[in-house]
């Protein structure tokens, strides 16, 4: 396996993305998120995650097939533009939401923040140890 760090990002990303892609109105009111007229925008965000979590399970386990998927760099990327508009957002948005809502949101967003900075630490790390053969 490549990076338990890519396995554990595509994980939250299944997570949330499945069920915003399956059932966008339920989904956003089980969690208190704001919900806009239609879950369009919910369900198109959930296919987006779902998207990235199987190019992340690609890059990790599918080696032996010649595939890559999304590599950590961009992971990293989508995972920081992503937590930081979301912190904005929360900080400054004025959104409209139960608390539940909000320590939900809260959450994700330091939570894909945090491993964005260990999936960055990581790859420095790697990029300054010992060349491997491939």
């Amino acid at each position: 396996m490549r990076s338990p760090l890519l396995l554990y990002d595509a994980i939250i990303n299944l997570l949330l993305g499945i069920p915003l892609m399956l059932a966008p109105g339920t989904v956003t009111a089980i969690l208190g998120l704001p919900l806009p007229a239609s879950g369009f925008y919910a369900g198109i965000l959930g296919a987006v995650l779902t998207g990235i979590g199987i190019a992340l399970v690609i890059q990790v386990f599918a080696t032996p097939f010649q595939m890559t998927g999304l590599g950590l760099e961009g992971a990293i990327c989508i995972n920081i533009f992503g937590s930081v508009a979301l912190l904005v957002w929360l900080l400054f948005g004025k959104l409209a939401m139960p608390l539940h809502g909000r320590v939900f949101l809260w959450g994700v967003a330091v939570l894909v923040l945090f491993l964005s900075g260990l999936e960055f630490m990581w790859h420095l790390a790697r990029r300054s140890g010992p060349k491997e053969e491939e």
